[in-house]
């Protein structure tokens, strides 16, 4: 379907983002090499980059990254991949500077994350708005999001189950807004979009708590007619792993892997907490997944199990049902993420509760 062919390619993933870049059959038929294991030769990235100059956002010079960030003055958070800053345009726009550290690898994230978000453009898709390669030292820019990310907002340890502190109904709305964006990735684009590491802290909130979908250095991309995907290595955040992405015995990486870390998540905005919590006295209450699916298949009253009213009680049944569905060990079990919008907005009485899940992450 693409033109050109690619030399030296050391991993799925490359291959994949490069196929993305070559956007028309007949745009090109040269051999280009864009990456070399041996050497890891900055010159094969730069040939990347400049291969998708008619997709990729504004790139900055290092210097511009320090100008912009003041010096690194006011740091977001920090991760495995390095710091995020805040920091401001030439026309006074804030940003947040993701500047990865010189210990995240040859590149192969960077450039997932510039070739993947610089093709998308969905509302709740945090929106790439430059980038900085020069040597050693890599950074992103993306658009400021002054309420920082979802985490913020669900995991409380004095917070009662059934009592989130953003309200149930901004809660509701938050977890189908997430379900259009991850839809948008999987069936909206031209290349497929896996994201692979769906998480409360890779989703973003604007100033409306808009919710927005970030970080995508573990993203995977083909082509719309694929299916399914093969992966070197396990990817994502334990917890949120679908079981299939680290052991193939329960089946082949897919759409359905973000589906299972959807679904993960929204069971954990609806408990206040993680699914897993191994400092709970009682085994049964461990595994969040298990106490609520016994309590959903007893047809138990959420009202008084959850402390909330009738149509708090709607829309929590709702996202249990849906996240206990997407949570499915047999990833042909789970729906889709348009079947998981329609779910989500429609009728709680007419979703069966799904069969048991089982833990199922490392």
């Amino acid at each position: 379907m693409y033109a050109g062919s690619v030399v030296g390619v050391c991993s799925i993933t490359v291959t994949l983002v490069i196929l993305c870049c070559l956007r028309k059959k007949s745009e090109s038929d040269e051999s280009v090499v864009f990456w070399n294991k041996k050497t890891k030769n900055v010159v094969n990235i730069e040939a990347f980059l400049k291969k998708c100059v008619s997709i990729a956002p504004k790139r900055y010079n290092f210097s511009d990254i320090k100008k912009m960030t003041n010096s690194f003055k006011d740091k977001l958070g920090q991760g495995g991949y390095g710091y995020v800053y805040k920091g401001k345009l030439p026309d006074d726009r804030l940003v947040a500077v993701k500047v990865l550290g010189e210990s995240t690898g040859n590149g192969e994230e960077f450039l997932n994350e510039v070739a993947s978000i610089s093709r998308t453009a969905h509302v709740n898709i945090v929106t790439l708005l430059g980038f900085c390669f020069e040597g050693s030292k890599r950074a992103l820019i993306y658009e400021f999001m002054p309420n920082g990310s979802l985490e913020k907002y669900i995991y409380d340890e004095n917070q009662l189950i059934g009592s989130p502190r953003l309200g149930w109904e901004k809660n509701y709305h938050i977890a189908i807004a997430i379900a259009h964006g991850l839809e948008y990735l999987h069936r909206g684009c031209n290349t497929q979009i896996l994201h692979l590491d769906i998480k409360p802290q890779n989703i973003l909130l604007d100033q409306d708590f808009c919710p927005k979908i970030s970080d995508f250095g573990l993203a995977k991309l083909c082509n719309r007619k694929e299916s399914t995907m093969s992966l070197l290595g396990a990817r994502g955040t334990v917890g949120y792993i679908a079981p299939e992405v680290f052991s193939r015995n329960f089946g082949i990486v897919s759409h359905k892997s973000d589906v299972y870390s959807y679904g993960m998540m929204i069971l954990e905005m609806v408990a206040g907490r993680k699914n897993i919590d191994a400092g709970l006295q009682h085994s049964s209450e461990i595994y969040f997944p298990h106490w609520i699916h016994k309590h959903i298949e007893l047809e138990g009253d959420l009202k008084l199990l959850l402390n909330m009213n009738k149509a708090s009680e709607e829309l929590a049944r709702k996202m249990i049902v849906v996240g206990l569905w997407c949570i499915q060990s047999n990833p042909a079990n789970r729906p889709s993420m348009d079947k998981v919008v329609d779910m989500l907005e429609g009728s709680h009485e007419v979703i069966q509760v799904p069969p048991k899940p089982f833990p199922s992450s490392p």
